[in-house]
């Protein structure tokens, strides 16, 4: 069991409010994302027919965001913002790096957050989805990870472990590897394999789970046709994704029990959160839309949080807050100061554990395509306080008060047109702050 200090709760709210935690109580941080699950899919966010015992327990120990956001509307402009703690645009990842496309992803020479992590002393895994560039210098170790298992690409079969178009994908470190198993119980046993090899020291997991991204497969479908480059991969039901849901649900619990039963539960911040909205049989109400849209449906996700004795238990926030605001507090928990390569997000801890009063801030959004090697603007969108502005391609402005209206039905701007232009304006610095014309 861990010898390490444990700091009064009195004193740790001060030492968090400098921005800073002493070296000694460094918690052991917990990051599990799921992929494609929607906002309205979890039993504490008012699903109804998918049980998730585990995650509705979570966010009774601890905090419930109602207001929490993707970085973008699909998978690796997300992951992206998570290593890097910006605006993935400055990297030129605002879709996704496609199967076995090469020259693209992290930059090779860049620092992560895993990096950060590591040369504060951390251990750091990546267990799961990588999604962020297949050349050998883009890869989890090469980016600051001491273990992965996982796969590189964007999804792949649950038991034949291939991407879509048939190339095997499951990799230990920078090697191939072979395993049978449902994928979400070959990542559940890995991940706890690192706690209990990890549990003397401060450690960073980030559990990137596959489910319930397609192809939809439950545990029981091994013998499911699920065949690359043809339609099965893409074919399921709702009761197939409840399937995923749920025993994605069990795992986790799998993985929260072993850090109780390894004394760790009050030095580790666990936080779950998906990528971005869900997909085709996910329930993203009462938002509207889906992944890859700018519409809340694509963006704003379920996310939790907990900390025993840290944070509060059973409580619900409406802080407004985004996927990379997580790479700024894991920073700071580890000692670590402002990113010297830049830092968009925010530390959350101050507003989480009520030492700082909510800070009212615009986040933005863009969603594009690449086509012919041009990126190819589909839409953008601000967030201001309970206003949100979008602008989708061809089409004129709306807003929208999303504490009155969460499923953008009602376009006021005609009757708030200064705050229009200003959030316009606004959008128009931020295109030009990520110097998103040279990708």
């Amino acid at each position: 069991m861990s010898t390490r200090l444990v700091i009064p709760l009195s004193l740790l709210a001060i030492l968090i409010g400098s921005q800073r935690i002493v070296a000694l109580d460094r918690p052991n941080i917990v990051f599990i994302m799921a992929d494609d699950l929607g906002y309205g899919d979890l039993g504490c966010y008012g699903c109804k027919d998918i049980n998730t015992p585990v995650l509705d327990g979570l966010a009774s120990e601890g905090i419930r965001l109602t207001n929490y956001y993707a970085n973008g509307s699909v998978c690796t402009p997300t992951r992206a913002a998570f290593m890097t703690g910006r605006y993935q645009q400055r990297l030129g990842l605002e879709d996704a790096v496609t199967y076995q496309e090469m020259n693209r992803g992290l930059p090779e020479d860049g620092l992560s957050l895993a990096d950060a992590l590591r040369s504060a002393g951390y251990s750091t895994a990546l267990v799961g989805k990588w999604h962020l560039g297949y050349d050998t210098q883009r890869r989890p170790l090469q980016q600051g990870f001491d273990h992965f298992l996982g796969f590189l690409g964007g999804n792949h079969h649950y038991f034949q472990h291939m991407d879509r178009i048939g190339v095997p994908d499951l990799w230990e470190g920078n090697e191939p590897v072979e395993r049978d198993g449902y994928t979400t119980d070959l990542l559940t046993k890995d991940a706890i394999h690192f706690l209990e090899q990890n549990r003397e020291q401060p450690f960073f997991l980030y559990l990137a789970h596959a489910a319930p991204h397609f192809p939809w497969q439950g545990p029981g479908d091994v013998n499911k046709v699920v065949e690359p480059k043809k339609a099965t991969w893409q074919q399921g039901d709702r009761e197939t994704y409840i399937a995923m849901v749920e025993h994605l649900d069990l795992s986790i619990g799998k993985v929260l029990t072993r850090i109780d039963e390894l004394g760790l539960r009050e030095q580790t911040l666990v936080v779950f959160a998906s990528d971005n909205g869900g997909h085709t049989y996910s329930n993203n109400q009462p938002l509207r839309d889906f992944k890859g849209t700018i519409w809340e449906g694509g963006i704003r996700v379920p996310c939790v949080v907990r900390w025993p004795g840290v944070l509060p238990e059973r409580t619900v926030t409406s802080h407004v807050a985004i996927t990379m605001d997580w790479t700024a507090t894991f920073r700071r928990l580890a000692g670590l100061g402002l990113d010297p390569e830049g830092e968009d997000g925010q530390d959350l801890m101050p507003v989480l554990n009520g030492q700082a009063p909510r800070d009212i801030r615009t986040l933005f959004w863009r969603r594009t395509n690449r086509r012919n090697k041009k990126y190819l603007q589909e839409g953008r969108a601000a967030r201001f306080g309970q206003w949100k502005l979008i602008e989708l391609a061809g089409e004129n402005p709306k807003l929208f008060n999303l504490d009155e209206d969460i499923g953008e039905t009602r376009n006021l701007i005609e009757s708030h047109p200064k705050l229009a232009r200003k959030l316009i304006r606004e959008l128009d610095a931020w295109e030009s702050a990520v110097d998103a014309s040279d990708h």
